[in-house]
């Protein structure tokens, strides 16, 4: 685990898919919060249960995964399907969950 991602500051704790050997941490910022949450998971995966399990942490009000896109950097994860191995994801990555449209500012 990346010394970054392991001294992540968050009150939210972290969210744990997979653990063991062989597992990896990687860090999800979700940009409109300003949030951050640990998640450790599995190399294979899949993007789509990453974005699904943070998307159910830091909105729980019910925001549909489906209006969210995935971000490695900067470009966006086009088959959420994939392993986070296959997207690109090795330990300490940083992804961003990002809203699909933009929101107006109200």
């Amino acid at each position: 685990m990346s010394a970054f991602v392991g001294q992540l500051r968050s009150n939210r704790p972290a969210i744990d898919i997979a653990k063991g050997p062989g597992s990896i941490t990687i860090r999800v910022e979700a940009s409109d919060l300003w949030e951050t949450v640990r998640v450790t998971a599995s190399p294979s995966t899949t993007a789509m249960e990453v974005m699904e399990r943070v998307v159910a942490a830091l909105f729980p009000a019910g925001d549909l995964v489906a209006d969210f896109v995935l971000k490695l950097r900067g470009w966006e994860v086009l088959d959420p399907r994939a392993s986070l191995a296959d997207v690109g994801v090795v330990d300490g990555s940083i992804l961003l969950l990002a809203y699909r449209r933009r929101r107006a500012v109200r």
